[in-house]
């Protein structure tokens, strides 16, 4: 079973369950907003990922963040901490099947990803 990581009210999430559910693939849906992330997984998150792809710069809680914020979050335990409490700023969907994991949605390499 693959869990996925996200906000429900995202455009990206939406096309990530339509995807998924026009291939008939069952998932658990992991809600930010409701549930919260934890230290450990999203430190599994940059470990698997980098830090670079967890942390969403096109997204709008970034990009609303000044110059001197943005500055102040390029140090890992900086941008740690800004991701576990806004945590609306990382990638968005990441998917995971408990052993490998993708960020972003691109539907040929989620397809991939999910035929591998």
């Amino acid at each position: 079973m693959i869990t996925i990581y996200g906000i429900p009210a995202c455009n990206t999430m939406k096309k990530t369950f339509d995807f998924l559910q026009e291939k008939g693939i069952e998932y658990v849906f992991h809600n930010y907003k409701k549930e919260g992330i934890s230290a450990a997984v999203l430190q599994n998150f940059i470990d698997q990922l980098g830090l670079e792809t967890v942390l969403n710069k096109q997204g709008s809680t970034y990009r609303q963040l000044s110059d001197d914020a943005k500055a102040s979050i390029t140090e890992n335990s900086a941008a740690f901490s800004f991701l576990l409490e806004k945590n609306s700023a990382i990638k968005r969907p990441i998917i995971t099947d408990g052993k490998r994991i993708i960020a972003g949605f691109n539907s040929d390499e989620l397809d991939k990803w999910l035929n591998n």
